[in-house]
């Protein structure tokens, strides 16, 4: 008899892999409407045909800071910002043992992570308001370039963190990016997180796309190059010109 086999004749299979919940969908359609904002808005950023793209993703990182500082302070104890600070107050017992020789590793690890997420939710403020006051032509040239010297520190912070996620990946040999993918970690137990806030996601989702909707329907359909808009202009000059002679 073979030994994937049953006395009865039936085909053995593997029971499947347990898992458990452990970040709900609302958190992770955060995290990737941040992540996509701020890519598309620095893709953008030199691009004059896609301001509007630029600036729209840039307000969208402003609203979606917000709702992040909100869901820390009201959101599952996963998300909140207690538990972020938490991680960072053992930063002087950490700097301690580094000075001892006696830091532990996965303190470093841990204390790595939540210092990158905080640096890229601390430069999303300065990021979008430099932008802001540039776009209103505020102030001078000057603006600009604080508004590039802070995107250029905020993609850092983002590829600090993204690196550190593919490295301790590495290392632990475990994706550690799966639970803002699937929401679920492999491993017996209950979940950790009970609701999953499927209502307050797609709530968030709609509010984004209704307002890149409303940007793109409220926004100037006239080109904004002046040269381009004189080009237009020329005909209908032209015709009033030779109706006055």
């Amino acid at each position: 008899m073979m030994s994937n086999t049953s006395s009865l004749g039936h085909v053995q299979t593997d029971a499947p892999t347990p898992t458990r919940r452990t970040v709900d969908v609302f958190t992770r359609v955060l995290h990737a409407l941040l992540a996509l904002s701020f890519v598309g808005a620095y893709i953008t950023a030199e691009s004059e045909i896609f301001r509007l793209v630029h600036v729209s993703l840039g307000y969208t990182l402003g609203g979606l800071l917000l709702v992040r500082v909100v869901w820390g302070l009201l959101g599952p104890r996963h998300a909140r910002l207690s538990a972020m600070w938490g991680k960072l107050r053992g930063l002087g017992a950490w700097w301690n043992g580094v000075r001892t020789g006696q830091a532990s590793w996965r303190q470093t690890q841990n204390l790595y992570m939540a210092l990158s997420v905080v640096l890229v939710l601390l430069t999303i403020a300065p990021v979008v308001l430099s932008g802001y006051v540039t776009y209103q032509e505020f102030t001078g040239e000057w603006m600009e370039e604080v508004h590039e010297f802070f995107g250029n520190v905020m993609l850092l912070a983002v590829l600090a963190h993204v690196s550190g996620v593919i490295g301790l990946s590495l290392l632990r040999r475990r994706n550690l990016a799966t639970p803002m993918l699937t929401g679920r970690v492999e491993g017996a137990g209950p979940d950790l997180i009970k609701s999953n806030h499927s209502i307050l996601a797609l709530l968030l989702l709609a509010a984004v796309l209704s307002f890149w909707g409303w940007q793109w329907q409220t926004s100037p359909q006239t080109p904004s190059d002046p040269d381009v808009s004189a080009l237009l202009a020329a005909p209908g000059k032209a015709q009033s010109e030779d109706h006055d002679d």
